[in-house]
């Protein structure tokens, strides 16, 4: 549930500086499906959680001098057992999307709510994690406006292409309408 405070009562919720206000009048519409996995391809571990909080030390992985001067956040972020935790509260615009579109609206970060999934673009995600996202999306769509659900490759297609192709899209969408 989605309290008024836009935080998700079920989740551990991480500050993240990594967000600012919402454009004046602009409605949540659009919920964005991500994944990620820090160090790539391991799960576990607190760099994600590191990442969305500007605490990740560079030299602690060989992948991670790329992301040295990123800063970026999602609203949610579902691990490998189902357990859910929140950066930014929904009222709030966190930064997930980049430079995106959806529908001839640019800024997809205005208008949207990310939630990143533990895993790749390759590996299958598990009963847990779909479990956990219908449950956050059903309160998503009870709290707010959304219209659209999208993936971050629908929104970025020339740079990016999560959650994949391990992403049941039929799957999740099944289970969220039988809700």
């Amino acid at each position: 549930m989605i309290g008024a405070d836009g935080l998700d009562a079920g989740a551990e919720f991480i500050a993240s500086p990594n967000c600012d206000e919402r454009p004046e009048g602009v409605a949540v519409t659009l919920l964005v499906v991500h994944s990620i996995s820090l160090p790539p391809g391991q799960f576990g571990g607190d760099a994600i959680e590191r990442l969305f909080t500007n605490r990740l030390d560079p030299a602690a992985h060989p992948s991670f001098e790329e992301l040295r001067d990123l800063r970026v956040s999602a609203h949610f972020l579902v691990r490998r057992n189902g357990a859910l935790q929140q950066f930014v509260p929904v009222h709030l615009r966190a930064w997930h999307a980049g430079a995106s579109e959806w529908r001839g609206r640019a800024r997809c970060n205005d208008f949207s709510v990310g939630v990143e999934l533990e895993g790749t673009d390759e590996t299958a995600f598990n009963d847990r994690q779909y479990n956990r996202l219908v449950r956050l999306t059903s309160d998503l769509l009870q709290a707010l406006p959304i219209r659209d659900i999208a993936a971050h490759s629908d929104i970025a297609p020339q740079r990016k292409s999560d959650p994949g192709s391990g992403f049941d899209w039929a799957r999740f969408l099944r289970r969220l309408a039988q809700r």
